[in-house]
């Protein structure tokens, strides 16, 4: 996510366009990177470059200050951060890997079990009013909570309404998912477990932990 000398650039996606199939098409995955990612990318260029930010911040310093920027900074700023989170949140099914002991053990004391944690969680995504993000977090309280944010905040921004150092996020906006499921958002959520990279979202717990 780091900026370049000549800008904010599109990261490459860590698999094939298809390799996310069933759960994500090809079609949904070119959709949603090449045109959407790469979208806030331009936009928060531009902006930038207008004088909307400094020139010198890092995308994670923008995030975090979203609310002291234009709309046009934070919403892009968001994009970008987002969707960098969500592609390197999946991988291909039979890369998936296992939930870690320290993480599942920590699913099952905040809700009960991993199916219970599942369903709010879908429960978030589903609930989310219009376009946003459903969020697994650590939150200030160094526990687990459930969180969602409308269009493209997320809760490490000041802004947030629930704070905290993400470990999984679900994109619920319609480009995310409408090309298979059109409006079955809630058949989106319960599929995404499929391809949910759960390697990486340990590593993420035990670095949150961390800090």
């Amino acid at each position: 996510m780091a900026q370049t000398e000549g800008g904010f650039t599109l990261p490459d996606l860590p698999y094939a366009m298809d390799a996310l199939e069933p759960a994500i098409g090809a079609d949904t995955m070119e959709l949603h990177h090449g045109r959407h990612h790469q979208s806030y990318v331009d936009n928060l260029n531009t902006a930038i470059s207008e004088g909307a930010a400094p020139a010198e911040a890092s995308l994670e310093e923008l995030v975090a200050a979203a609310g002291t920027y234009p709309d046009a900074v934070r919403n892009n700023a968001g994009g970008h951060w987002n969707h960098s989170f969500f592609w390197e949140t999946m991988a291909p099914t039979d890369d998936t890997g296992e939930m870690s002991e320290a993480l599942s053990g920590a699913i099952d004391a905040v809700f009960g079990s991993e199916d219970d944690f599942k369903a709010a969680f879908e429960e978030a995504g589903a609930g989310q009013f219009g376009s946003g993000w459903a969020w697994l977090i650590v939150n200030e309280q160094n526990e687990l909570e459930i969180t969602s944010t409308p269009n493209q905040d997320n809760p490490l921004m000041d802004v947030a309404e629930v704070s905290g150092t993400p470990l999984l996020g679900n994109d619920v906006w319609e480009h995310a998912y409408y090309l298979t499921y059109n409006n079955r958002r809630a058949e989106y959520l319960e599929t995404w477990w499929d391809v949910v990279d759960w390697d990486r979202v340990s590593e993420r717990y035990d670095a949150a932990l961390a800090e």
